[in-house]
């Protein structure tokens, strides 16, 4: 039996999970929420994840009902993400692989989004549409790497739709795009707004700035209601992302669709991707919150991966990297 323990901390949400042989043992965790019309900084949300490590830490310990003596490595976020928060849940890693006297290992976040999604699903070997606050990408694994064929040029899906929930000052808990999500489900007049794929990849900045601009004046004339603008900007978006990841399955002849990232519980995404994949004969994958949100049983997860296959990390490399690519990474655990 091979047990990890996984720490997650890129960006406004801290986890910490445990996993054995494949079993998710614990997975808490605490999100740093801010007041409406607002988005976290770096040193906030760091300060937040020093508040609640140690804690999460002995919580998933519990839950698990094991020791410390009982885990064989430490996984760790060591990028993509924001640079503080890294940082913080990096120090403790590194703190925590000493006083134990554990192997340590740095995972790259978008890696695991993909094996967190590809252990809880069965998916065999999916197209990948990898969709959150600070990562568009359309993925899909050939020849020990996980090959991008698509990604935003600009800002994220996500923070394309954080970014609008701002203008429209709802509420951070217990996120933006939920309550976008909750708000597009009553409304119905269509708003056009500029529909922008670019080969195979997408461009959300100026469509965010046309409804920034445009939508609260519309709602002052009482053309929209911020329900119908809501609306428009989910299905403009998504049907973008549904495009790419189409075309990407018809390049690669593949039969599986799997979403990942916190975007990927927005369930009208999965919905318009489902429509998609039974035109093609196709599967879609997807999983709920517990695991589409950053969580540290994903790292967790693809930590143990890497552990089964040798890929520690050495002690001078246990650094992090703000920007990290998923195709930069080997993936020697797959056939």
């Amino acid at each position: 039996m091979v047990t990890i323990i996984g720490f997650e901390g890129s960006a406004n949400k801290i986890g910490v999970g445990i996993i054995r042989d494949g079993q998710v043992l614990a997975n808490p965790r605490h999100t740093y929420v801010t007041p409406p019309g607002q988005g976290f900084m770096p040193s906030e949300t760091a300060k937040h994840h020093k508040e609640h490590i140690l804690s999460l830490t002995k919580q998933a310990l519990e839950e698990a009902k094991i020791t410390w003596q009982e885990i064989d490595a430490i996984a760790y976020t060591k990028g993509p993400g924001m640079g503080a928060p890294l940082l913080t849940v990096a120090i403790v890693a590194r703190t925590l692989a000493q006083l134990w006297q554990k192997p340590i290992i740095g995972v790259n976040h978008c890696i695991g989004h993909i094996e967190m999604g590809r252990l809880i699903t069965s998916a065999e070997n999916p197209t990948v549409l990898y969709v959150s606050g600070g990562n568009t990408q359309v993925i899909s694994y050939e020849n020990k790497r996980y090959r991008i064929f698509g990604e935003t040029i600009d800002i994220a899906v996500g923070n394309c739709l954080d970014r609008f929930a701002r203008v429209l000052k709802l509420s951070n808990d217990p996120s933006p795009g939920f309550n976008i999500e909750q708000m597009a489900k009553n409304g119905s007049k269509y708003l056009e707004l500029p529909y922008c794929v670019k080969g195979m990849d997408v461009s959300f900045s100026g469509l965010l700035s046309f409804i920034e601009q445009r939508g609260p004046k519309l709602v002052e004339q009482k053309k929209y209601t911020p329900e119908d603008l809501c609306y428009s900007l989910q299905e403009t978006v998504f049907a973008m992302l549904v495009e790419i990841t189409e075309r990407a399955m018809s390049h690669c002849n593949s039969r599986e669709v799997l979403i990942v990232g916190g975007v990927g519980c927005n369930l009208r995404l999965q919905e318009m991707m489902r429509k998609m994949c039974e035109e093609r004969n196709a599967i879609l994958f997807a999983t709920d919150d517990r695991f589409c949100i950053d969580n540290g049983a994903m790292i967790a997860q693809a930590g143990y991966e890497m552990f089964k296959v040798g890929m520690v990390t050495p002690w001078e490399k246990t650094t992090i990297t703000q920007r990290f690519r998923t195709d930069q990474v080997e993936i020697n655990w797959r056939k």
